[in-house]
């Protein structure tokens, strides 16, 4: 019997050796993780390009926030946006020129936020989720890209590395993927962390790269909170307690460093078409001493339109983003999230989800709440036809800033205001540089202030640097990273734009392709191979 026992297990660890090894077969010459809009350029070009690529979606959808409600598109200057984003934007066009596409009202002129594009170049900044996530499903199946969905990086120990390189990485379910280069195109910067590659959370000191917008940063009154809103749970009585989320400043310094990033919410899709409407009923959990706030922001006199946007998009839908400082942000909710585990994650989300969801109830039901002010957003409810398997709610949470890597090279507000311009471009930003809140606090006044947001001009196109996309020498030699890129709290307020990322998904998979080729570590790229192709393929980096 002992024989038997020992022949069986045996057998059995040599079926699991197999087995292991067939599914550490699966190899690509690119591996990119992350399936937001960056990821999905990242991946065609890689195929454009002639090498095999895998682009890998811990989620069940394609396009990131571009198609998960970020309809009404920030760009800043789109004469700066070229190669596979102007190709994506010009199809949104091509899209809404079909009668067909208007289902719930007849066809129409769209407002445009931005100066159009000669003909054959035209574009369109507006775009519904379906028809978003349609499109970048169109580009994927053209370029014939593998898309794994559903497999979520092991990242305690899913990443194998051999001395600076990537070999292979591990997802969750055990899943093997084997790769020569690879790019982390998450919001998250998940691959980037587990590689061992430095990053950064939080707000830099001023100081370390002489800006002035960094670190703590009290937003002045004017346009924002309304003074006179009390922040103690007993107005008046601090010693009844703060209302939640709010914090009182110890000995902290404007400018000082700290691990604080700004506000996440929902880009929610909304419509006033009662036959595609669903209404948005008071959610379980609801706790009306969350709202406390909203009631006196309105007391205060806080105008009705700023608790959410209602930006309009094709067929009577909207794009309702943050719109002021008591809105749908979840401020002083955000900076656990970026190195926090996938449970805690999810907990985040659904707790940003929880205070939207409540925030439209109160603004539609809530007796404290003017008739005026519940009349403007009565119409309103989720759109039917959109996230479908998801309650209508969107899939990503709006993660606007979580890790940023710490490269050789850190994109700065000196960057952005025209002071330094790097040597080897591979996009453009042009967005003002914004930050939303971080946090609620108690003013000087003893009144409640939001503190963290700041939205700076640029005074023109700055250029973003190759080497803000690939790790410090001597980390990781086979790994780009376009999306949480090397670059401080300020810069990133510019830079954080999803045509951008598109841009830099794609300058990250020529550079991965020409590393390749070259069989040089992605910091050794030559610039004389990658700027003309860059040239060649559209993209624009330099501006006149």
């Amino acid at each position: 019997m002992k024989s038997i026992s020992c022949r069986g297990w045996l057998f059995s660890f040599l079926m699991f050796a197999v087995l292991r090894f067939a599914v550490a077969t699966e190899a690509y010459d690119i591996v990119v993780y992350g399936g937001t809009s960056g990821g999905v350029s990242a991946a065609v070009q890689a195929a454009r390009m002639g090498k095999s690529v895998v682009l890998i979606e811990p989620g069940q959808h394609l396009g990131g926030l571009t198609a998960s409600g970020l309809g009404f598109v920030d760009v800043g200057n789109v004469s700066t946006i070229g190669g596979l984003a102007r190709e994506y934007f010009h199809r949104v066009w091509k899209f809404y020129q079909a009668d067909a596409a208007w289902k719930m009202e007849g066809r129409r002129s769209l407002p445009g936020q931005h100066k159009p594009l000669p003909p054959g170049e035209q574009t369109l900044w507006l775009v519904e989720p379906s028809v978003g996530e349609r499109l970048f499903d169109e580009m994927i199946t053209e370029a014939k890209v593998t898309v794994v969905r559903g497999e979520r990086l092991n990242r305690q120990t899913g990443v194998r590395k051999d001395g600076e390189k990537i070999v292979s990485l591990e997802m969750e379910s055990g899943r093997i993927i084997t790769g020569k280069v690879f790019i982390d195109t998450t919001y998250e910067g998940d691959l980037m962390a587990a590689a061992g590659v430095s990053y950064f959370i939080g707000r830099e000191p001023n100081s370390r790269y002489h800006e002035t917008l960094n670190g703590l940063h009290i937003v002045p009154p004017s346009g924002e909170m309304p003074r006179q809103v009390d922040p103690y749970v007993e107005p008046g009585n601090p010693a009844s307690g703060l209302l939640p989320r709010v914090n009182r400043l110890a000995a902290e310094k404007p400018g000082a460093e700290d691990q604080r990033v700004q506000a996440y919410c929902y880009r929610m899709c909304l419509t006033d078409v009662v036959t595609n409407r669903v209404p948005v009923p008071k959610p379980a959990g609801y706790d009306e001493g969350q709202y406390e706030i909203v009631f006196r922001a309105l007391e205060a006199g806080l105008a009705k339109e700023r608790f959410f946007k209602l930006s309009r998009m094709p067929n009577r839908k909207t794009d309702s983003n943050n719109h002021g400082p008591v809105s749908t942000d979840l401020i002083g909710s955000s900076s656990d999230y970026a190195g926090a585990d996938y449970a805690t994650r999810e907990r985040l989300a659904r707790e940003h989800e929880l205070w939207q969801r409540g925030l439209i109830w109160t603004l539609q039901h809530h007796p404290r709440v003017p008739p005026a002010v519940r009349d403007y957003y009565a119409p309103w409810g989720l759109a039917k036809d959109e996230f479908t398997d998801n309650g209508n709610w969107p899939w990503q949470l709006y993660v606007r800033e979580a890790r940023r890597m710490v490269g050789d090279y850190v994109i700065t507000e000196n960057t952005a205001r025209g002071r330094d311009a790097g040597t080897n471009p591979i996009g453009l930003g042009s967005y003002h540089m914004d930050s939303h809140h971080t946090q609620y606090i108690v003013a000087a006044d003893g009144m409640l202030a939001t503190e963290g947001g700041f939205f700076e001009k640029v005074p023109q196109p700055f250029p973003i640097n190759y080497q803000s996309i690939v790790p410090k020498r001597g980390e990781c030699s086979n790994l780009l990273v376009p999306v949480c890129l090397s670059a401080s709290h300020v810069a990133y307020g510019s830079v954080r734009m999803e045509p951008v990322f598109m841009v830099l998904g794609q300058s990250a998979a020529t550079a991965a392709a020409i590393a390749l080729d070259q069989n040089v570590p992605v910091q050794s790229v030559p610039a004389g191979i990658l700027q003309p192709r860059l040239k060649a393929d559209g993209q624009i980096t330099k501006w006149p």
